[in-house]
C-alpha cells in the first residue's frame, strides 16, 4: 500500500466515524445530506457520499474518490452525491480540508426566516467562540441562499458567499453547508451552528 492510499484509507475512517455520529442525531432523514474529506491539494482529489445511500449503516460502498471536476477517479457502479459540486467549489476557494451538508428541522426554519433578509447574524452567544471568535462583541453571519433546483447555479450561489470569516452557507429550505481544515473542525463548525439556530428559534418562542 502507498503513502497515499495510507492516507486515503485514515481520511475514509475518519469521515465514516463523523457520519456514524451525524447520524446517531438523525440529522440524514431519507438518505439526505453529504459529507466529504479532501485527499490531496493538486491535483484535487477528494472523498464524497455516494449517492442514495443509507447513512446509518456502514459499509464499503459509502464513500467514493472524485476529482476536480466532482467525478468518479476510478470506475464504479456507485453516483457522487448530486451536490458533490458544492463540496467541489468549497475546496477550490478555501483551506477546507472536509465539508459537511446537513438538513435539519432548525436549520430549515432558520433559513425560511430569514431567507428574505438573505443572511442571519448571531452575537453575545458563547458558542461562536466554536469559530475562533473571542472578542467581547463579536458575531457570526451565516448567509441564505435560494434553493435553486440547478445545482451549478446553485453552487454558483453558493461560492459567491464564501469569503473570510464565512464557515457555512444556509440553502433556503434545503439545509446548511459547513467546513473546516479538517474533520474536527468542520464537525465543531456544525454542531456549532446547529446549536445557534435550536437556541435562536426556543429563545423566539418564549418571547412571542
Amino acid at each position: 500500500m502507498t503513502l497515499l492510499q495510507e492516507k486515503q484509507e485514515l481520511l475514509w475512517n475518519e469521515l465514516a466515524d463523523i457520519k456514524d455520529e451525524l447520524a446517531e442525531r438523525d440529522w440524514f432523514p431519507g438518505t439526505s445530506g453529504n459529507l466529504s474529506i479532501k485527499v490531496s491539494d493538486d491535483p484535487l482529489r477528494f472523498l464524497v457520499t455516494a449517492s442514495g445511500r443509507d447513512k446509518r449503516k456502514r459499509t464499503p460502498d459509502d464513500f467514493l474518490l472524485v476529482n476536480e471536476n466532482s467525478q468518479a477517479v476510478e470506475e464504479t457502479s456507485l453516483k457522487p452525491s448530486a451536490e458533490t459540486i458544492l463540496h467541489q467549489r468549497i475546496y477550490e476557494q478555501t483551506n477546507a480540508g472536509c465539508s459537511l451538508h446537513v438538513h435539519t428541522i432548525y436549520n430549515n426554519v432558520i433559513s425560511e426566516l430569514y431567507g428574505d433578509e438573505g443572511s442571519i447574524t448571531f452575537k453575545n452567544q458563547e458558542l461562536i467562540k466554536a469559530f475562533n471568535i473571542w472578542e467581547k462583541d463579536g458575531s457570526i453571519t451565516v448567509p441564505i441562499v435560494q434553493n435553486h433546483a440547478d445545482l451549478p447555479r446553485l453552487a454558483d450561489a453558493v461560492s459567491k458567499q464564501i469569503q473570510p470569516g464565512v464557515h457555512g452557507v444556509l440553502i433556503r429550505n434545503h439545509g446548511i453547508t459547513a467546513w473546516g481544515r479538517n474533520g474536527f473542525e468542520a464537525k465543531k463548525h456544525l454542531e456549532a451552528f446547529e446549536f445557534l439556530f435550536h437556541y435562536h428559534l426556543q429563545l423566539k418562542q418564549l418571547t412571542i
